[in-house]
């Protein structure tokens, strides 16, 4: 027998205005940020166990300025996703130390390969294991925001990766300048012709109601 005035379930989900405040987010929300917590977790594990292989101080500063910024970072997420409002504490722009400049060109070096023990952890390894972090972390937080529904959470997603890309820059140059990392270029007359393959868009978007 159907019983009469009896609240749908369905349609009590859909009604959001009495929802708590740090509820205020959708599944594939909370999956895709659990993904970007792990993936920080993994990401200062990562940098903690990397940081006694290092012996040269340039990547030593570069690991300790990158894990603190990262660590403050990890606790402001959890701290927006959690409650859902704003972070007591508002989001940072990280700030590479060292020049822009990178060394272009091919030299002949040993093929890459992985090692064999930890005796084999230098520079080059290490170096190359925090930007492949970096990286995985710029992917997961731009799909992450993308998905996220709150608004305070969406925006300190956003806020995050410039800093992912800035430190993933950091990390490629130091890499470039000890040739751990060699960039090839195109020939001058290739390189003229990609850059101006394409032109400036001019004018307006049709406008469908005016006719023809």
């Amino acid at each position: 027998m159907k019983m009469e005035n009896q609240p749908n379930p369905m349609h009590q989900n859909m009604h959001t205005g009495n929802i708590p405040q740090q509820l205020n987010h959708g599944a594939h929300e909370v999956l895709d940020v659990h993904e970007v917590l792990s993936g920080a977790v993994g990401s200062l594990n990562t940098y903690s166990l990397l940081r006694q292989h290092v012996q040269d101080q340039e990547l030593a500063n570069i690991m300790d300025r990158q894990y603190q910024f990262m660590q403050e970072e990890y606790n402001t997420t959890l701290e927006c996703f959690q409650t859902g409002k704003d972070p007591s504490k508002p989001t940072q722009s990280y700030k590479m130390n060292q020049g822009n400049d990178f060394i272009y060109g091919l030299k002949p070096s040993q093929p890459k390969k992985p090692i064999q023990s930890v005796a084999e952890m230098n520079e080059e390894t290490v170096s190359g294991c925090l930007l492949g972090a970096i990286k995985s972390a710029a992917s997961m937080k731009t799909m992450a925001a993308l998905e996220t529904t709150n608004p305070v959470v969406r925006r300190v997603l956003a806020d995050s990766v410039p800093n992912c890309i800035e430190m993933a820059y950091e990390l490629s140059i130091y890499q470039n300048k000890h040739h751990y990392y060699q960039v090839p270029q195109f020939t001058q007359q290739d390189m003229q012709q990609m850059l101006n393959a394409y032109g400036p868009a001019q004018g307006q978007m049709p406008n469908p109601n005016i006719p023809h």
